[in-house]
């Protein structure tokens, strides 16, 4: 007798790597804090939507042009996607993935990210540039969950990949990569953290 896996769920993380990563990381979290002061439509755009801190989301597409260190991360970003790619043995038809969107995610002190998809991402993910001891990990959803309505719960130290959930812990010069259908969040910060938790988003795309 034999148990299979079937049908599974891959995550990716590795270190942003290359000449320089310690000071592109730099780079980038001083640009993002400069960014997000003179953003006023980004601010406008976290106001209304009670994000707590600040997100280039819904306000800009151009980060590479305003700072060149963004432009260095997305070439860094393309060979982790395409490892990536290669691990889930998508058959691009020598189409590589592309860098669809990019964002900034300041998360101050008690703030969340609710939990949500990514629908027209092939390839979602994020790379950590500054994370307070004690910050929110990632957390990961078994998309099958919602069709589990007979299912027991599972054991408390179930194996990694037969959990409900599974936490990631953010560090400095961490990617992590999943499938755009993947639903994930940012469980509420501690109010007591000294220090904000910035990150860059992204999305990868098939065209």
């Amino acid at each position: 007798m034999a148990t299979e896996q079937l049908f599974p769920t891959l995550l990716y993380r590795a270190r942003l790597g290359g000449p320089g990563e310690k000071q592109l990381l730099a780079s980038l979290a001083d640009s993002a804090r400069a960014i997000a002061m003179d953003d006023a439509a980004g601010q406008a755009w976290c106001a209304k939507n009670n994000y707590r801190g600040y997100t280039s989301y819904g306000s800009l597409t151009d980060l590479a042009w305003r700072d060149p260190a963004f432009a260095d991360l997305e070439a860094r970003l393309d060979a982790h996607v395409a490892a990536f790619a290669r691990d889930l043995e998508f058959d691009l038809g020598g189409r590589p993935l592309k860098l669809d969107n990019l964002w900034i995610n300041i998360l101050e002190p008690g703030g969340v990210h609710t939990g949500h998809i990514h629908p027209h991402a092939v390839v979602s993910g994020t790379l950590y540039l500054e994370v307070p001891d004690g910050a929110s990990p990632l957390k990961l959803e078994d998309p099958r969950l919602p069709m589990m309505m007979a299912a027991p719960p599972r054991k408390t130290r179930a194996r990694q990949e037969n959990r409900s959930f599974v936490l990631v812990t953010p560090a400095p010069g961490a990617v992590v990569l999943w499938e755009g259908w993947l639903r994930h969040e940012v469980p509420p910060a501690r109010e007591d953290l000294d220090a904000e938790r910035i990150s860059v988003s992204f999305n990868y795309r098939w065209s």
